[in-house]
């Protein structure tokens, strides 16, 4: 099985959406769960991909 290629930019795009999401008073505390979730994972993620680009440049 082929994974997606990781893409940065939407990631941080889908960050900003959730920061978004979650200061909106309308957003139930379940559903702030739910992203807070979401925004762990695509964090890690970033971190991940930010990591080996430095190693990248730096070998």
């Amino acid at each position: 099985m082929e994974t997606e290629k990781f893409d940065y930019t939407k990631a941080v795009r889908e960050l900003e959406e959730i920061a978004a999401k979650v200061e909106d008073p309308s957003t139930s505390l379940d559903d702030i769960g739910a992203l807070v979730k979401r925004s762990r994972e695509l964090i890690e993620a970033c971190r991940n991909y930010l990591r080996s680009v430095r190693e990248s440049i730096e070998s």
